[in-house]
């Protein structure tokens, strides 16, 4: 007899819809819970920054003078008065040249001395390296004052041991323009090199040693090897540093009001930072000070807008 295979019967699917559905593809939104997370800093932040921001904004379209202040007459409102009187005065163009020139040649030079020094942690022994890591730290973490008192010191023109080895006698570095930028630019290399140096080296310890094994066998430099092997590799990094010190460097105060006593010989040494302060403090004109800080804001904010753009880009070739 022949015997007839069937296929089993078709179990009877479900009320309402009948078997196991397929787990959908795809994650789940994550919703508001990183947000729940973030709220305590965002509600710091934003009593921290955007209510000054606001009060900054405010100020410099009213008229806000030591007769406001004192509360003799009645603030009025200016629109942007205030801005067409501050982009009108040959001053704050010469100022802001200057502070462009002069925190590009800042942040130049901080990030070669630093992406040097890294290189040459990675070539001296342990106990150099570390001479020299605890070294570079003090410098970093000397207050902004107090490091540009001691450079006051040993580049006084009495007293000063640079003078003296140099055989400079009584030469007086902040007397010319050019010579005081110089001594504030080696001031703030001094105090900002390890940032850069201690990321960069961090950096460097990162990659394979592998390649730099292979850079070598082939023949290369040292300077080729960082300009063909290692730049390319620690570009983001780079460019973190970059930002920062452009941000850092645009907005220097201390160094520039304490070693060039508020600004140099009839304002040579002005830059944004300190020349809003004296629109603000010493001239008593609130407005102009506040209208000069909104200027600075909205340039470092573009600063911060091209580095998101940057790390965004980067982030998208990873």
């Amino acid at each position: 007899m022949t015997q007839t295979l069937t296929a089993p019967a078709t179990p009877p699917a479900r009320k309402g819809g009948g078997g196991a559905r397929p787990p959908r593809s795809g994650s789940r939104r994550p919703g508001w819970t990183p947000w729940l997370y973030l709220a305590p800093a965002l509600v710091v932040l934003a009593g921290l920054l955007i209510y000054p921001v606001y009060q900054l904004g405010l100020i410099s379209v009213l008229e806000y003078t030591q007769a406001q202040v004192s509360g003799g007459e009645p603030t009025s409102f200016q629109g942007l008065g205030n801005y067409q009187k501050l982009f009108s005065d040959p001053q704050f163009w010469q100022v802001l040249t200057a502070t462009v020139v002069f925190a590009a040649l800042c942040v130049l030079s901080t990030l070669f001395v630093g992406c040097a020094f890294a290189v040459l942690l990675t070539r001296i022994r342990a106990l150099p390296r570390l001479a020299l890591l605890i070294a570079s730290l003090g410098a970093w973490a000397t207050p902004a004052i107090t490091g540009s008192t001691v450079w006051m010191f040993l580049f006084d023109a009495d007293f000063g041991p640079v003078n003296r080895l140099l055989g400079l006698g009584d030469f007086s570095w902040t007397y010319g323009r050019y010579s005081a930028f110089a001594l504030v630019l080696l001031e703030v290399v001094w105090c900002s090199f390890p940032f850069v140096m201690v990321t960069v080296y961090a950096g460097i310890r990162a990659v394979p040693a592998e390649v730099l094994e292979a850079a070598s066998l082939d023949g290369a430099s040292q300077w080729r090897i960082w300009r063909s092997v290692l730049a390319p590799m620690l570009r983001p990094i780079l460019l973190v540093v970059t930002i920062q010190s452009v941000i850092w460097d645009f907005k220097i105060f201390t160094q520039i009001y304490v070693m060039t006593d508020g600004g140099g010989i009839a304002g040579q040494n002005l830059v944004l930072n300190v020349y809003a302060y004296q629109q603000a403090f010493a001239s008593s004109e609130y407005s102009l000070g506040a209208a000069i800080g909104v200027v600075m804001l909205l340039l470092l904010l573009a600063v911060t807008l091209v580095y998101l753009r940057l790390m965004r880009r980067q982030g998208e070739e990873l």
